[in-house]
């Protein structure tokens, strides 16, 4: 495990449960001192991040916010900023669940709206805000190293998926994908941003799926297995680690290696 991390301080947005918790967990074990735990509605799991977190040795932050407010961006940004002081590491992870719970029953056009408002129009603007902020941080440090933020896609946004789910998520992480170059292409050298594309990842919707798409997950993998949120985890920590310094603009997929024999 790298050093680099040590006495560092991050952000994981939507770090309540599922993948953002094992990045966050990830982190801390990397030597991450100091994380903020952003969540919207879910506080009972962001607590059992924040132990789990204590019981590594890094000390969490609790973070409420709605990303698609504009006032709930900015006291994320505040407090993130006012409580860490200087940040290293930011993980653009939340995003609109629309597969399970309340959402699941909304129409197409309905899940569509909101997965626009929550994690392009919300990650869009957050971002920049951020971005500007890190670079401000690196100006008045004058640190040689760049300051890190990673973004969570998908590997099928630009090839196409068959179906309601390709035609929602397709356009949407392509979005953020594509915003993604575009930030680390304006704020190089001084900030390095990647982005995660996971593939077939096991999360709660997984868990409770049918035969069809048990069999699908691990039959288009040459890995022949589902993904799990440990497994993005090393990822985001390879991506975020400070010493890759020579590591920016680029889109780590994450599929177990894509098979085309499925």
């Amino acid at each position: 495990m790298s050093k680099s991390f040590q006495a560092t301080k991050a952000v994981v947005t939507g770090s309540s449960s599922g993948i953002g918790r094992a990045i966050a967990l990830a982190l801390a074990k990397a030597g991450v001192e100091q994380l903020v735990v952003h969540y919207r509605s879910n506080e009972s799991g962001a607590v059992e991040t924040a132990d789990a977190l204590r019981d590594i040795g890094c000390e969490p932050v609790l973070l409420a916010a709605d990303l698609a407010s504009s006032d709930g961006r900015q006291a994320l940004v505040s407090g993130a900023f006012e409580t860490l002081g200087e940040i290293q590491t930011w993980v653009n992870n939340a995003g609109a669940d629309v597969l399970t719970g309340s959402a699941a029953a909304m129409d197409f056009e309905g899940k569509l709206r909101h997965l626009l408002e929550v994690d392009v129009t919300g990650t869009v603007l957050l971002s920049r805000t951020i971005a500007d902020r890190l670079m401000d941080q690196v100006e008045r440090t004058s640190s040689s190293i760049p300051a890190s933020m990673v973004f969570i896609g998908w590997d099928q946004a630009t090839e196409g998926m068959e179906g309601d789910a390709g035609q929602m998520f397709g356009p949407i992480k392509a979005a953020v994908m594509a915003f993604a170059n575009s930030l680390a292409q304006t704020y190089a050298p001084r900030l390095r941003v990647n982005t995660i594309a996971p593939g077939w990842i096991r999360t709660s919707w997984g868990e409770s799926t049918s035969d069809y798409w048990n069999d699908r997950a691990a039959g288009q993998s040459l890995m022949g297995r589902w993904g799990n949120v440990d497994d993005i985890a090393k990822a985001v920590i390879y991506a975020a680690d400070p010493a890759n310094t020579f590591l920016t603009a680029q889109t780590i997929q994450l599929n177990g290696g894509f098979s085309r024999r499925f």
